[in-house]
């Protein structure tokens, strides 16, 4: 990577979390961590700068030392909106994004999404599991914002299909789908943490 190339992680935790009994994901406790923390651990050593996209629960993101930046909106926009506001708010050639509830996703797994969008010369690179796309694992670059912003605007929340008219590239996780497992509810929450004492 060189040097002119300021990255910036993002991570997610924007939503409303229906499933969780509105519960903030990203402070839900994994293994006795916040969930939250896993993402910070696996952007912090690629990233110039990290920022926390949240939209409630403000004070307790806080506490991790990093940048609470919220919605343009109030309205809950879904992930595209946090994407936005972190490309208007970061000073940076390139975002890293993903989700504040993925504990399993390391480093590594991130890097790949920065060197395929690299190697291609693409807009952005989005995860692939072999068998979908993972629209919230990207590698983007910030010059997509007002094409994002015009989506938006349009009144269209739809991660997908922004991402198609892009120019877009995949990155291939066939190899470790399983590190997408997001958690939506207790229960999946209760296994996830089951399975991996095994």
């Amino acid at each position: 990577m060189n040097s002119q190339t300021k990255v910036t992680g993002v991570i997610l935790a924007g939503g409303l979390a229906r499933r969780m009994n509105n519960q903030d994901k990203g402070l839900v406790n994994f293994k006795g961590r916040p969930m939250i923390s896993y993402a910070i651990a696996a952007l912090t050593p690629m990233v110039d700068q990290l920022i926390i996209n949240a939209n409630r629960n403000m004070e307790q993101y806080r506490q991790f030392g990093l940048p609470v930046v919220a919605d343009q909106t109030d309205s809950f926009d879904g992930p595209l909106a946090g994407v936005l506001t972190a490309m208007i708010y970061a000073d940076a050639d390139i975002l890293v994004v993903m989700p504040c509830d993925s504990p399993l996703v390391t480093t590594e797994h991130l890097e790949k999404l920065l060197s395929t969008r690299a190697e291609q010369n693409a807009d952005v690179a989005v995860a692939f599991d072999g068998e979908r796309l993972h629209p919230v694992f990207l590698a983007i670059k910030s010059t997509l914002k007002n094409s994002l912003e015009a989506y938006l605007a349009s009144g269209q929340r739809k991660i997908d299909l922004w991402l198609e008219r892009q120019n877009m590239v995949k990155a291939d996780f066939s190899d470790s789908p399983e590190i997408f497992m997001n958690i939506n509810t207790m229960n999946e929450l209760t296994a996830l943490e089951a399975d991996d004492n095994d």
